[in-house]
């Protein structure tokens, strides 16, 4: 027989052992099918989140590659510098205005107006160069929907319409009417009509309107938030600067292409693929479950074909198309799977990355790529799993077949090799955890403990069954405990699984709930004041004279705040009074004479986000040079005065490290006179006030006074509320991720004990002979799986908290720059080990039943053939 018949042979065979035992294939698929659900899920809101970045247009336009700003310190733009641009014969600008407006309920809202037949206009054209470059139909397709769904003739009458993705339309205004308070008379709401247009135009959860309207709604007559322009960016630069368009009035900032927010949202992404990896592990165990499952059953049909001439190595290649033929349905499978729970999956994401980092997905797509490399992957994880179990069973002797203490022992041999790479594993880890500065070497070493930890499983439950076989009076109790050490091997990997996703579980619950805690902690100190604001820059001084003639007042509070980058990424230069300063900086670290250095311009304040990211200590010297040539590109100097008279602070030492949390950018903190003296903006850019009585009061007088909105204040307590519910959002698509694994798990259990009880049908029909009843074995057996798993659950609780340890002692403090003080929050843990308890325990009872409600008599007559 040649070796292609021995193989098609070998396969016929093993697919009519299918149809005949259709659950060990299910069993190997399901595993398969989670692990690709799981991982092509996050993939692909990983994969999308970072396209937005680089594609992410203005709202119903193209990517801008320009954009104009205000000059630093100012909020606004004049209208006049967008006209003055389009008079000049570029056309391909678009004016914005944004800002936030309250609802009759008290609620805030981003605005985004545009001015909307620019921007069609833009997309228009852009949508027909596309369109005559490719030819693409989805193209042409595209450009008649936005003209035919946006209502030109309502937005030429100056209706007042707001555009919305139809998503978000359906959320908040169901019946298509939305309410927004008027800004001048707050007793008057203002009826909008919405609009919801197709998701695909990219809107996501932005409100978007005619500029006109977004003028009127947030009270900013004839001012704009920036002016996009399109179009090659060294030319425009050019034409601008040689016909001085600018006038001084705003600053040019050319687009990164998403690059800062890509560094920003990095160790974001990170984490989700982390929990994505682990899911997609558990996934692993669960098909490796199934594999060795089947492998055993066929154990006898595997030494027939031997017997029969089957050549050894034509079996095992047999073996490996099955695998793959198997990887191949379970990936299809998992991979569309995978696609409907990115579609889940990204509305939070998106939520959690406008509200931190300001970042807008655009809508998801898909690529068949993503499904090769799953397969590969899976394959690839399979094969390495499985090789040596294949090269084990097509190596036994002919003559006979293993015997079951064979096979314990072997088990048991197994188990010890994992107990001791796991122990060498976990003791390299610990050496090299000191020295891993970069939270991605510290995210690796913290893969290799998730790995080790479940390979510690097996052995330390088998010598704790041993201990509690001695401890048992002789009888059905000792059996049951003695008869425990029997059953761990087969659901050792089901266990391995049900372990890491209580580990994982664990270790989140404590990172989150210690996070909450500390970021409790740092707003009491942080929110020194009692009402916070961000007017127009031409109305902050009559509000400071305002609050100042308050006799109720007590305590008036300016920041003065720059946006600028630090070696190419983000941060913000801010200056405080002194008072405020103190109150706030929540210090980590500090020199003994800090304060007097500080007012004197030679020390500054850094987050400790920088320092961390930097490697920045106290007395290292800190360049304030950057941020001030990054100010601005028009001709006008910076400073005041020639660098050489300025103070040697310039280049200042590092003083104090504050505690800061959630703040995307890093912060530099300077004097106020050291803020005066390199010639930065003289009006503050906020206030706070502490007021004696009931703030609401204050908020209701300055209303009064039309210097201020309401959507521009905010008070203590609402911002508490706003951070927590905020930050929360950041690990809420990491605790999603988590619950998923767990539920990954209980299904691998439930998979493991089905085949388990199938498998075990003989020596309950034995004891059943012998005088138990039914209800007994039943009991015997569910005591012997619940024990196994709430000594798993015993093993999670250590685990657990040294990976939390790690979580929030290297991986966070490294990716965010945020220290935590780690807390135990018992209560949760017993959650989640009575979740996993129940869980499991509807695991074992319904295959349990299933099988034992059968006549057992005919289980014997099956061992005795």
């Amino acid at each position: 027989m040649s070796s292609l018949a021995e193989i098609r042979l070998s396969l016929n065979v093993f697919l009519a052992h299918y149809k005949h035992a259709p659950l060990q294939a299910g069993a190997i698929l399901l595993g398969i099918i989670l692990a690709v659900t799981l991982l092509i899920g996050v993939k692909s809101t990983n994969e999308n989140a970072v396209r937005s970045y680089s594609e992410a247009t203005e709202l119903l336009s193209q990517r801008a590659s320009l954009l104009i700003t205000p000059n630093p310190g100012e909020r606004y733009l004049t209208e006049e510098v967008y006209f003055r641009l389009r008079q000049s014969g570029i056309s391909n600008a678009l004016a914005i205005v944004s800002g936030l407006a309250v609802d009759p309920e008290g609620r805030r809202w981003q605005v985004q107006g545009s001015d909307l037949f620019a921007a069609i206009n833009l997309q228009t054209t852009q949508a027909t160069v596309n369109e005559s470059i490719t030819n693409d139909e989805n193209t042409r397709q595209q450009n008649n929907l936005v003209n035919s769904d946006i209502p030109i003739a309502k937005l030429l009458a100056a209706e007042n319409i707001l555009l919305m993705s139809q998503s978000l339309a359906n959320k908040v205004a169901p019946n298509g009417e939305f309410y927004l308070q008027d800004p001048i008379d707050k007793q008057k709401p203002i009826k909008l009509e919405v609009i919801g247009l197709d998701d695909e135009l990219g809107l996501g959860n932005a409100i978007v309107a005619d500029i006109s309207l977004a003028q009127r709604l947030l009270n900013q007559p004839q001012q704009l938030s920036y002016i996009a322009l399109f179009d090659d960016p060294e030319s425009l630069i050019n034409q601008i600067t040689q016909r001085n368009l600018l006038q001084q009035q705003a600053n040019i900032t050319e687009q990164d292409q998403g690059q800062a927010l890509q560094e920003l949202t990095r160790s974001f992404h990170l984490n989700l693929n982390a929990m994505s990896m682990l899911a997609f592990v558990v996934g692993l165990f669960i098909a490796y479950n199934g594999v060795r499952y089947s492998l055993m059953k066929r154990q006898k049909l595997l030494v027939q074909l031997l017997q029969l001439g089957i050549q050894k190595n034509h079996l095992m290649i047999a073996l490996i198309c099955e695998l793959t033929l198997l990887v191949l349905i379970g990936s299809i499978i998992g991979f569309i799977l995978g696609l409907q729970l990115s579609l889940w999956l990204q509305p939070m994401v998106a939520m959690t990355l406008e509200q931190l980092y300001g970042a807008r997905l655009m809508p998801g797509s898909w690529q068949w790529q993503w499904l090769v490399q799953a397969m590969l992957l899976t394959l690839f994880a399979g094969l390495l799993a499985c090789l040596p179990l294949y090269r084990q069973l097509t190596n036994q002797p002919l003559a006979r077949i293993s015997t079951k203490i064979g096979q314990v022992s072997h088990l048991i041999r197994t188990h010890r090799i994992q107990f001791t790479i796991a122990i060498s594993s976990l003791a390299c880890c610990a050496i090299a955890f000191p020295f891993a500065k970069q939270y991605q070497v510290s995210l690796g070493l913290m893969g290799v403990v998730i790995i080790a930890i479940p390979l510690l499983l097996p052995l330390t439950i088998y010598k704790i069954s041993q201990w509690l076989a001695r401890l048992c009076p002789a009888g059905i109790w000792h059996y049951m405990i003695a008869e425990t050490k029997e059953l761990i091997g087969p659901l050792s990997l089901a266990m391995m699984a049900m372990l890491l996703a209580l580990t994982a579980n664990i270790s989140m619950n404590t990172l989150v709930g210690s996070f909450e805690v500390t970021l409790k902690t740092w707003l009491e100190s942080r929110l020194h004041a009692d009402l916070y604001m961000r007017p127009a820059s031409d109305k902050i001084l009559d509000i400071n004279d305002f609050l100042d003639q308050n006799d109720k007042v007590t305590g008036i509070y300016n920041q003065w705040t720059i946006n600028s980058t630090y070696q190419n990424m983000p941060i913000e230069l801010v200056s405080r009074d002194l008072y405020s300063t103190k109150v706030t900086s929540s210090l980590k670290a500090q020199t003994n004479d800090l304060w007097s250095e500080f007012q004197s311009g030679n020390q500054i304040l850094i987050s400790e986000p920088i320092a961390i990211k930097y490697g920045l200590n106290l007395g290292d010297s800190f360049s304030i040079a950057p941020f001030t040539k990054a100010l601005s590109i028009t001709s006008q100097p910076i400073t005041s005065q020639p660098i050489s008279s300025q103070p040697n602070s310039l280049l200042p030492t590092i003083g104090g490290i504050f505690f800061d949390y959630g703040n995307p950018k890093g912060q530099v903190v300077i004097d106020q006179l050291f803020w005066q003296n390199i010639g930065l903006p003289k009006k503050p850019k906020s206030i706070a006030a502490s007021y004696q009585g009931d703030v609401t009061e204050l908020e209701q007088l300055l209303v009064d006074t039309k210097l201020i909105g309401t959507a521009q204040m905010y008070n203590q307590a609402k911002i508490k509320q706003q951070a927590i519910a905020m930050f929360k959002q950041t690990f809420s698509i990491t605790m999603v991720l988590n619950s998923l694994t767990l539920i990954v798990a209980a299904i691998g259990l439930f998979s493991a004990c089905l085949m388990l009880t199938q498998a075990r049908q003989a020596p309950l029909a034995k004891l059943y002979a012998l005088g138990l009843s039914k209800g007994q074995l039943r009991l015997m057996t569910f005591v012997q799986m619940q024990l196994i798993v709430l000594l798993t659950c015993l093993v999670a609780l250590p685990t657990g908290a040294i990976l939390g340890y790690l979580l929030i002692n290297k991986v966070t403090l490294q990716a965010f720059g945020w220290s935590i003080a780690m807390l135990w929050d018992w209560h949760a843990y017993i959650r989640v080990v009575v979740i996993a308890l129940t869980t499991s325990a509807v695991a074992i009872a319904i295959p349990l039943y299933w099988q034992t409600r059968k006549p057992l008599i005919n289980s014997l007559q099956q061992e005795a053939l």
